[in-house]
């Protein structure tokens, strides 16, 4: 085996090994890379050859966490890992993002990455790690790569920014983003932060930049020992450049013709582009007879391809050149915007978002406790109570095809506003939360449409938001070579798909919530990304303007349909009581009630939540766990019930669950030879007053009699000292018995082992005559 090991240290003095040779050596490329006891392998391979017809890079990404790797067994009834999580999915995302612009453009073989966790003690997080160790699987193939990269997380940990913090340190973080890049250039970014500012973002991206670098080199180190910094030959393209030139002579002016007027929408927009195309077509094949079918077909797909470069093209000069955009607007400008909340009768909360022809229809339901979401990933096992949803239809694009599974875009772009909301709700909101966004239009920015639409939802629902959020994505065109760009405000789809940048950020009118970002071009300086930042700050406020304007701030009083909850604590000894053995307390509380009852320990305490329809069942079950909660008192006089009678006494349930004894003395001032001579049965309820708790075990000594007046002239009945009533007998030894003539014998008994097997057998009680076995048996 050729081993080859290479370090690189972070900041902090922390180190990350990358090994290859030594596992997965019929791969394309494989590396092991270490933080303490955080392992990750991650392989590549790549297909020789494309698949005829691939016009596109067919990148496939996953990452996988193995659960030995923590020492788990996985949920569920297989025990065995299923399909990823999301966790999974949103870490398979951030790799694939950074990854797949580096590829050349023309290369089109299929290539799969895997990078699956091994080992991991729950301290360094390894989603931090899994983009260093797919750049560097790539540095130890020959598979075709313009640039290396890597990633890193920063956070902010009271004031310093940390590379790769530790999970114990996330705790006190502020910020929390993943950075991607190569030597040279930020590729992603993704994260959330706690209202910061936009330099402090900045800031954070330079930090996370320099400690990229040295994991950079240390990649080309690899290659270069290995030999692999020579790439393999490929030929996935046919070209024709005469025809790609008449194409651009014969249609560049009209498409920039449709560009500059502006005055389109998506659908009149693309039909008329589709029209240019198709005209082309026409007349190339008109002046091109002598083609077969298979040629031409052969060179309609080149066509394809390269109109969409023209495209592209015109619609970046307009742009640069005219400082217009193919909606009309300006740079700076956002789209129209139009705002509805209670659209929707029943949810507990609804409202639309509209912003030019990207429309959210967001819902918010109140749950409770038992509602919440359970993560049982490999490194987290918690509960959630702020869920978000995300769905985007094909007919919010006007595409005629079948709505499938839920795909990794739409868990990627959920969790993005799930990251720009949660920070809002009250960590002590009783309610369970889901919010979802169906997107019924989307023309550029459905993420952010649904982080608006979200907030109306919430403030309609009478959720206490802190403040309320606004989101907006931020494009870019920057030729290379050229000193001239454009940053754009709230840009549309085909802005993302021909643009060189999509930069979203969500935020309070005091600061950044989450960001995302993917650059697509060579180059782009920290001067750039901050007047990007600066421009989505200003798009930010004049979209939460108009959010503002429809609802101010949230509703004061619930809708008559959400469930009411109350949620208070009581002392953690308290839990036992109010379940009961196997929950027969707490599960006839809430059948007699008609609400849901759930307690659970944190923080040393018994959080306690009741929900039900109407406050006429809380008040009943809150009567009736705080009675059992409340600690009796001495001198305090009770409504009881008699639950048992002995020759002694009684004994009252003064609370749920709580039995003094009221001794047959302390019924009546008169003398009672039994407990019914006063006329109390099991079931009665009678006042008592608790004279005395025991210290000791905790009993307690009730009193009816001191309810009742003293008869005039009573004497109380003198008590002996127990030693002039006379000594007791003392007991014999537990070693001594007595026999049954009442004679003390020390001597062990004995038991006689009868034999069973016999048919007869001797029976005491038929005076010495034998008995079939069988009749025994019927007689039993």
């Amino acid at each position: 085996m050729n081993v080859i090991t290479k370090t690189v240290s972070l900041p902090d003095g922390r180190s990350i090994s990358v090994e290859t040779g030594r596992l997965a050596k019929q791969t394309d490329g494989s590396v092991v890379v270490r933080m303490g006891n955080t392992v990750l392998l991650a392989t590549v391979c790549a297909a020789k050859d494309a698949v005829p017809g691939t016009d596109f890079m067919p990148l496939q990404v996953d990452y996988r966490e193995q659960y030995a790797a923590a020492g788990r067994f996985p949920g569920g009834f297989t025990k065995r890992e299923g399909k990823p999580s999301d966790n999974e999915i949103l870490t398979s995302r951030l790799v694939d993002r950074v990854l797949r612009p580096l590829f050349p453009s023309n290369y089109h073989a299929e290539v799969f990455v895997n990078v699956m966790l091994l080992s991991a003690d729950g301290i360094d997080q390894p989603d931090a790690l899994a983009g260093f160790a797919a750049s560097a699987a790539m540095a130890c193939s020959d598979i075709p790569f313009d640039f290396h990269i890597s990633e890193v997380r920063v956070a902010r940990v009271n004031g310093k920014y940390v590379v790769n913090p530790t999970s114990e340190q996330m705790k006190e973080a502020d910020m929390d983003i993943m950075v991607g890049a190569t030597k040279d250039n930020i590729m992603m970014v993704e994260g959330e932060m706690k209202e910061v500012s936009e330099q402090d973002l900045i800031e954070a991206l330079k930090v996370a930049h320099q400690a990229i670098i040295p994991m950079c080199d240390v990649q080309e180190e690899l290659s270069k020992e290995l030999g692999t910094d020579v790439k393999r030959e490929y030929d996935h393209e046919t070209n024709d450049e005469e025809l790609r030139a008449q194409l651009h002579k014969d249609t560049y002016d009209k498409c920039y013709a449709i560009a500059l007027a502006g005055d389109h929408d998506k659908k009149t927009r693309g039909e008329a582009f589709d029209k240019i195309k198709a005209d082309f077509l026409e007349t190339y094949d008109a002046a091109h007879t002598e083609l077969s079918e298979d040629e031409l077909e052969e060179k309609h797909a080149m066509v394809d391809r390269y109109y969409d470069d023209v495209m592209r093209d015109s619609m970046r000069r307009c742009i640069l050149d005219e400082g217009k955009r193919l909606d009309g607007r300006r740079t700076d400008e956002i789209r129209p915007i139009w705002c509805e909340v209670s659209p929707l009768p029943m949810p507990h909360g609804s409202a639309i978002f509209t912003r030019g022809e990207t429309q959210s229809l967001t819902t918010c339901t109140l749950g409770t406790k038992l509602d919440e979401k359970m993560i049982d990933d490999v490194l987290d096992k918690s509960y959630q109570r702020f869920i978000l949803h995300y769905n985007f239809p094909p007919f919010c694009t006007g595409e005629a095809r079948p709505q499938r599974s839920v795909g990794r875009r739409e868990i990627g772009h959920g969790h993005l506003a799930w990251r720009g909301l949660k920070g809002q709700i009250p960590a002590d909101y009783p309610y369970t939360v889901r919010l979802v966004s169906q997107i019924l239009e989307s023309n550029g920015s459905s993420s952010m449409a649904t982080v608006c639409a979200g907030t109306l939802a919430l403030m309609d629902a009478g959720v206490p938001m802190k403040k309320p959020v606004s989101g907006i994505a931020m494009g870019l065109i920057k030729n290379p070579g050229e000193d001239k760009y454009a940053v754009l405000s709230d840009i549309l789809g085909d802005e993302d798909h021909l643009g060189d940048m999509d930069f979203k950020t969500t935020g309070t009118k005091d600061g950044l919530t989450a960001t995302q970002m993917d650059i697509k071009c060579d180059g782009l300086s920290f001067e750039i990304l901050e007047e990007a930042l600066m421009q989505a700050k200003a798009g930010r406020e004049h979209i939460l303007g108009k959010i503002t304007e429809t609802i101010a701030e949230p509703r004061a009083e619930l809708k008559p349909q959400v469930p009411r909850i109350v949620a208070f604590d009581i002392p953690k000894e308290f839990i036992g009581a109010v379940i009961g053995p196997g929950g027969k307390i707490i599960q006839q509380m809430q059948e007699d009630t008609g609400t849901t009852i759930t307690i659970d320990e944190i923080d040393g305490k018994g959080k306690v939540q009741v929900s039900a329809p109407d406050k006429e069942s809380i008040d009943a079950a809150l009567e009736k766990i705080k009675a059992i909660v409340a600690i009796p008192e001495i001198g305090e006089i009770y409504e009881g019930t008699v639950r048992s009678i002995m020759p002694y006494g009684c004994f009252v349930e003064i609370m749920p669950g709580k039995d003094g004894l009221l001794h047959i003395s302390e019924i009546d001032w008169r003398r009672l030879e039994t407990v019914e001579d006063a006329g109390i049965k099991e079931g009665d309820k009678i006042r008592v007053k608790l004279m005395d708790i025991d210290p000791k075990t905790g009993k307690y000594k009730l009193s009816r009699r001191v309810l009742m007046d003293k008869p005039e002239g009573y004497v109380e009945r003198e008590r002996r000292p127990r030693q002039d009533r006379g000594e007791r007998r003392p007991r014999p030894d537990r070693g001594e018995r007595r026999d049954f003539g009442g004679h003390e014998s020390h001597e062990p008994r004995r038991f006689e082992h009868k034999d069973l097997s016999s048919r007869e057998y001797h029976d005491p009680l038929a005076e010495h005559e034998p008995r079939d076995f069988n009749d025994s048996l019927d007689h039993e």
